[in-house]
């Protein structure tokens, strides 16, 4: 009984102080005018490993990239802590994780694990005509299983039809613009800008309305190109083989296998309306931060769903996809440095021209404070591309009041341009966007020599900001 008593003592006190730190956090309020930039630099050192350390030390990060993160999360975390407070870092820590973090990365990790678990079985032969109609399928199919998912779907059946061709880059290249990127501008399963605006409020059809047009035409455009593109490497090039030089067998028999994950992936699309459709109104306070009952459901069900995807896939499905846990490890451990460092970047933007980026707001709005959205079409979309565009999404929706009624009706076209922006733009370099490292790691393990970060950067700049420049001027 002595025993019994100690323990039960002892998790009443864990109890109350928890509920005091509780109530300590949600009390301890900041104000981002008076944050100095400084305390960016952690954010700016993450994004900046990223983009520099697999060019200059590849080795070295490819094995520490998660202690990297974690460095640089601390770097923000212990100087922040002893300036404003335990209470106050606790809490910007807890609301970074169970607010954005958890619900983006459980998505993500449930797309990927059951996309991963779809296997295209039998062979195709690469001609233009099959190619265009698979960037096609995958463009529209990324809005409704999202980049990841559609691009983890096709990448490997694309690859497959296209290994007797000596010339496969431009495939690959054209597939990271449309599939991983820009085909998924219409919902917020697309893409994980917009997932997180549906976090913050932004109704689930309102992209499609609203990104319908501007979509339809980069993606026309960018399939027109193609098709010109591969027909000259096709014919011109003499580069279609005779059948049996093509490395994969004939006669294996053309199918799908894992086709529970069809039903798997229709019930994530549901679990993700339910949490945008479904409002009982119940909040849990956890260490100040307030989380929805709905998105609680959501996060703990797609959990489910992955899990029973693992369970159920046969394991031919995920053998034949070459499936593993890397690419979305990888993505995982980086975006927790990014969601935690990001932090004081959101409360100094919250703080608007008060706060330690009024430049930035004077640049994107007018002299009477009036959104220019041309420039928050080309801010959003230029940081996404070399600061990755989830976080970048989020500190212009920030910028441009952060209020998700008001941004969906009288700031519907600077809503507009910033989504537009984070999610076009995010294809322009490798670290855009997560499933554009996904897609290069894939297509470098079958033997294609994929261009190197300048080298992408050399035809995203010739292909994609021409379009772009056509596209901000038509639209916004």
């Amino acid at each position: 009984m002595k025993g019994y008593t100690v323990s039960a003592s002892a998790w009443i006190a864990v109890a109350q102080t928890l509920g005091g730190w509780s109530q300590s956090a949600s009390a301890a309020t900041l104000d981002g005018a008076t944050l100095s930039a400084l305390w960016s630099l952690p954010f700016a050192g993450v994004l900046l490993s990223i983009a520099i350390f697999p060019l200059i030390a590849p080795a070295f990060w490819h094995h520490h990239f998660g202690k990297i993160a974690a460095a640089w999360s601390l770097v923000f975390l212990v100087p922040f802590a002893l300036t404003f407070g335990v209470n106050v870092a606790f809490g910007k820590l807890i609301h970074a994780l169970l607010d954005e973090y958890i619900p983006f990365i459980v998505l993500l990790t449930a797309l990927y694990t059951v996309a991963g678990g779809i296997c295209v079985r039998g062979n195709l032969h690469g001609t233009p005509r099959l190619n265009t109609a698979i960037l096609a399928l995958g463009t529209l199919l990324a809005s409704v299983m999202g980049t990841t998912g559609a691009a983890m779907l096709l990448i490997r059946p694309l690859l497959r039809a296209n290994d007797n061709r000596q010339h496969v880059v431009h495939v690959v290249v054209f597939f990271i613009f449309l599939v991983a990127n820009v085909g998924g501008s219409l919902s917020p399963l697309g893409d994980p800008p917009l997932f997180l605006g549906f976090l913050e409020g932004i109704r689930f059809f309102w992209t499609t309305q609203h990104l319908a047009l501007p979509m339809l035409f980069v993606s026309v455009v960018l399939l027109t190109g193609f098709y010109a593109l591969d027909s000259y490497y096709f014919h011109r090039r003499e580069e279609a083989r005779s059948p049996f030089l093509d490395p994969t067998p004939e006669g294996a028999p053309r199918g799908i296998d894992g086709k529970i994950n069809f039903v798997l992936l229709a019930a994530v699309i549901a679990l993700v309306l339910m949490s945008g459709l479904w409002r009982p109104q119940v909040t849990f306070d956890v260490f100040g931060t307030q989380v929805a009952l709905q998105n609680a459901v959501r996060d703990v069900a797609l959990i489910g769903v992955t899990l029973l995807s693992l369970a159920l896939t046969p394991r031919a499905a995920r053998a034949g996809n070459d499936f593993n846990w890397a690419p979305i490890e990888e993505v995982a451990k980086l975006f927790a440095g990014i969601f935690v460092t990001i932090a004081p970047v959101i409360t100094m933007l919250r703080a608007g021209e008060a706060g330690a980026f009024a430049g930035l707001v004077h640049l994107v709005n007018d002299s009477a404070g009036q959104p220019r959205d041309i420039m928050y079409f080309w801010a959003t979309g230029l940081l996404s591309s070399f600061l990755d565009n989830a976080p970048t999404y989020l500190v212009f929706f920030n910028l441009a009041g952060g209020d998700a009624q008001t941004l969906m009706t009288s700031g519907a076209t600077t809503l507009a341009a910033i989504s537009a922006g984070a999610v076009f733009m995010g294809a322009i370099t490798y670290i855009g966007n997560a499933p554009n490292f996904m897609v290069k790691a894939i297509a470098q393990s079958r033997g294609v020599r994929m261009p190197s970060f300048f080298a992408y950067l050399g035809w995203s700049g010739a292909v994609l900001l021409p379009l772009f420049a056509v596209t901000g001027w038509l639209f916004f």
